[in-house]
């Protein structure tokens, strides 16, 4: 994974780990590493975490634990551009982080990319809670229907429940400040592609946060311990 990098991987993972962990700036991150003596300009701290955050998260994936089947679905606001976009996100009973699906559009066809996406990874519900949006319902039950006619048992499964509540919905509502507060600071993407990229190990690290994740050698290590874990 650092295979030709000019610095150490400690290094490399400390400023991966610190810009999506911490409300810091890539500049501020610069002057923290001189500090510290290491001479690193704040764009190659950027690369850095634009290339290492998707391959940190797909190791996360492999070890991320199951989920239960009582979902909560929601989306909130990102700013790209000077335009807003949308963070497709859902959580389970419990608070743990399901899936989640950038997207520059609110639709019913964003809406059903991002559900397709939990139930491939993840398996179907039992239930799912919504807040008012017409739009989730439909890609709920249009989802659904699709999941129900590949099944083996040829469509006998009972149908997910769908509870329309903005106030039993308001456990993701929470959890979205997670992510809104680490994003607050940097003050809008410029880019789609470097805001879902950013926005993956911001929620990567949210995960790593609720203990989301197996590691064989201790059932509770720190968020640098996990870094260092996945990189290994």
């Amino acid at each position: 994974m650092f295979k030709g990098r000019h610095f150490d991987r400690s290094v490399i993972l400390l400023c991966v780990r610190w810009y999506l962990a911490y409300n810091l700036s890539l500049r501020n991150l610069e002057e923290m590493m001189a500090e510290r003596g290491i001479s690193v300009d704040h764009a190659t701290i950027h690369r850095w975490t634009i290339h290492y955050a998707p391959l940190l998260l797909e190791q996360f994936n492999r070890r991320k634990r199951s989920v239960n089947r009582k979902w909560h679905i929601d989306e909130t606001y990102i700013k790209v551009r000077g335009q807003w976009m949308y963070l497709y996100r859902a959580i389970d009973s419990d608070g743990d982080t399901i899936e989640f699906w950038f997207s520059e559009r609110r639709n019913l066809t964003a809406a059903k990319r991002f559900l397709r996406k939990a139930l491939k990874r993840h398996g179907r519900p039992e239930r799912i809670v919504i807040d008012g949006s017409q739009t989730n319902y439909e890609a709920i039950l249009s989802c659904d229907t699709e999941h129900c006619l590949r099944d083996p048992s040829h469509g006998r499964l009972k149908p997910i429940r769908i509870r329309q509540s903005a106030y039993l919905n308001n456990r993701i509502e929470q959890d979205h400040r997670a992510i809104k507060r680490r994003v607050r600071p940097m003050l809008g993407f410029k880019s789609t592609t470097t805001a879902h990229v950013i926005l993956s190990g911001i929620e990567m690290v949210h995960m790593m946060r609720k203990r989301q994740a197996k590691y064989a050698c201790n059932r509770q290590p720190s968020l640098a311990e996990q870094f260092r874990l996945l990189a290994a």
